[in-house]
């Protein structure tokens, strides 16, 4: 791999990382893919769409497989005091969100 080759691929991953969580895997038949992961409050299907559209160019892509699922996540804290405590808690909701995509062969 050449020097500019390897500093292209560093960047884009550096690039992607801050949208969407990239993993390699490979296809049924036989591509290479990717399993991109946008869950979180802060990211959405766009991120998905567009690190898939940043990996696979103008090539285009397609999606293997596509999951959301909406997850709750809750705290419970408390504290001792003279008159027996007070007990109190949060929660936060968010959304797991990931696609496994194939850049489409030209």
């Amino acid at each position: 791999m050449t020097i500019n080759r390897f500093l292209i691929v560093v960047s884009v991953a550096v690039l992607l990382g801050a949208c969407a969580t990239v993993k390699e895997t490979y296809s049924s038949d036989g591509r290479k893919a990717y399993t991109l992961n946008c869950s979180g409050t802060a990211r959405g299907w766009d991120k998905c769409y567009a690190a898939a559209g940043d990996l696979c160019k103008e090539s285009g892509y397609d999606i293997l497989d596509r999951s959301s699922e909406d997850a709750s996540f809750a705290a419970v804290g408390g504290s001792v005091n003279s008159s027996g405590g007070s007990i109190g808690g949060s929660s936060v909701k968010t959304s797991e969100r990931s696609m496994v995509v194939a850049c489409k062969r030209k």
